[in-house]
């Protein structure tokens, strides 16, 4: 987790005012709009910027030419009806006597890839760094990073560029360059689609899901009263709306950790925020769980305290209850791929390939499985705990060993290690201590790796059926 440190007041002063870059005396655009762009298939794309007050402004794209007129504060809206996949075009703006050509645009598939250090994560710093950026020549793979931004009030733009996808673009920049999971989430979508695809990374190590939250959302809801941020809504979400996106990929939660009652509310808001201010119906919007990690520290007398091991699996827990109540939501699981010792975990290839399979099945309507089990119900048996999933089709133990991570407990909520054995499409869970269960928890611990997974082999969802 990248340091909280770089969030500063000073950044708040410095980046407080925000400008469109100028085309001409006049006429502006946002930087999301520039050569070697890539904008949506299949929905209405707008444009917008400034001009002269009154003045006539005109898009033209391929055999469509829209125009509209500036208000009195000079701004301009206006929208292409749908496109269908495939370019190279060249976007004309004009209003009066100036006019700007936006060169080699394509229409394809638009992601937003959002969160902390983890979606930071350049292809530079994860695995097989080296062989991964030679390798990265996608010419219709399109790449956008926004430029840090902390700011008191939404702004009007954002700084950044587009960039084909090659070796000299991918590994250079930031932290390691281009954002990993952003990169192999799209290089899966464009290879297993084949059309183009744009990826907008805007993210901050070190930052909570308040920070890229709207300060209206917040105070809209009544749990979140007194929670302030906002700051990266303001400098990195907002100049990006209402640019056409096909949806969201989410990796954030680390800096929430030891806060997870509240992210239950909070990040279920962050999501209807984005999709209320898109205006897009309820996009799909994919969320990464965060890997296991000993978040917990020993305290001043040297010693853990036991009672903070389970924050981790809290934030867990609420990042599958989201994924439960909010529509058009997936959930990845990095139990099995996470690195005790090191937060950011080096295996983002898979972290990429799993964020696609949602959106393979869910949004492209593609027949692969996409989900590892998640906990449906349970039902006590005498002296086990029956429980059952969705997504068990051929649930098993991934390394042939006997299933772990798994704790059941009497009505003295008193959890102790189980035995869980694998029954047709469920999981039977007992010990010997426990003759009358009342609750089972599965993985539910900082440092929990589990190897329960199903038929693709996906891992499950850590869960527990008491909510104490």
């Amino acid at each position: 987790m990248r340091s909280k440190s770089s969030v500063c007041p000073t950044i708040l002063i410095l980046a407080f005012f925000s400008t469109l870059p100028a085309i001409g005396a006049g006429l502006q655009l946002p930087a999301v709009f520039g050569d070697n762009m890539v904008l949506q298939q299949g929905q209405p794309v707008p444009l917008w910027g400034q001009a002269e007050k009154g003045a006539e402004v005109t898009v033209s794209l391929a055999d469509q030419s829209v125009s509209a007129k500036a208000n009195e504060q000079g701004k301009w809206k206006l929208a292409l009806a749908k496109l269908t996949a495939g370019g190279p075009h060249d976007l004309t703006v004009k209003s009066g006597s100036e006019s700007r050509t936006i060169k080699n645009v394509l229409v394809g598939e638009v992601w937003v890839c959002s969160g902390q250090s983890n979606m930071e994560m350049g292809v530079g710093m994860a695995k097989d760094a080296k062989q991964e950026i030679a390798a990265a020549n996608f010419s219709k793979i399109r790449l956008f990073t926004v430029e840090k931004k902390n700011v008191p009030a939404p702004a009007d733009d954002c700084k950044g560029h587009w960039a084909q996808c090659s070796p000299a673009t991918l590994g250079n920049g930031g932290w390691g360059g281009f954002s990993a999971s952003a990169y192999y989430f799209g290089r899966e979508l464009h290879q297993q689609l084949n059309v183009p695809i744009g990826l907008i990374h805007t993210s901050w190590g070190g930052t909570p899901a308040e920070s890229w939250t709207s300060a209206k959302a917040l105070e809209a809801e009544p749990k979140l009263k007194g929670v302030r941020g906002s700051g990266l809504y303001n400098g990195m979400i907002a100049p990006l709306i209402p640019f056409a996106v096909r949806g969201a990929i989410w990796y954030q939660g680390e800096a929430n950790v030891g806060r997870a009652k509240q992210y239950q509310t909070l990040l279920p808001t962050m999501i209807r925020n984005w999709r209320t201010d898109w205006a897009e119906g309820d996009f799909p919007f994919y969320i990464v769980e965060i890997a296991p990690f000993n978040y917990n520290r020993p305290g001043k007398d040297g010693k853990i305290d036991p009672r903070n091991l389970e924050r981790c699996a809290e934030l867990w827990e609420a990042q599958l209850l989201t994924h439960k109540s909010v529509p058009n939501t997936g959930l990845v699981v990095t139990t099995d791929i996470g690195e005790l010792k090191d937060i950011h975990p080096h295996n983002k290839q898979e972290v990429g390939r799993r964020l696609a399979l949602w959106a393979l099945a869910k949004t492209y309507g593609r027949e692969v499985a996409f989900s590892g089990p998640i906990y449906k119900s349970s039902s006590v048996e005498g002296d086990k705990v029956r429980l059952a999933f969705d997504y068990a089709d051929g649930i098993k133990s991934s390394d042939g060993k006997p299933l772990t991570f798994f704790t059941i407990a009497g009505e003295d909520q008193k959890f102790v290690p189980a035995e869980a054995k694998i029954d047709g499409s469920t999981v039977a869970v007992s010990a010997k201590e426990v003759a009358k269960p009342v609750a089972v928890r599965f993985g539910w611990r900082e440092d929990a790796t589990p190897n329960l997974v199903n038929a693709a082999n996906l891992p499950a969802s850590p869960f527990r059926t008491d909510s104490k």
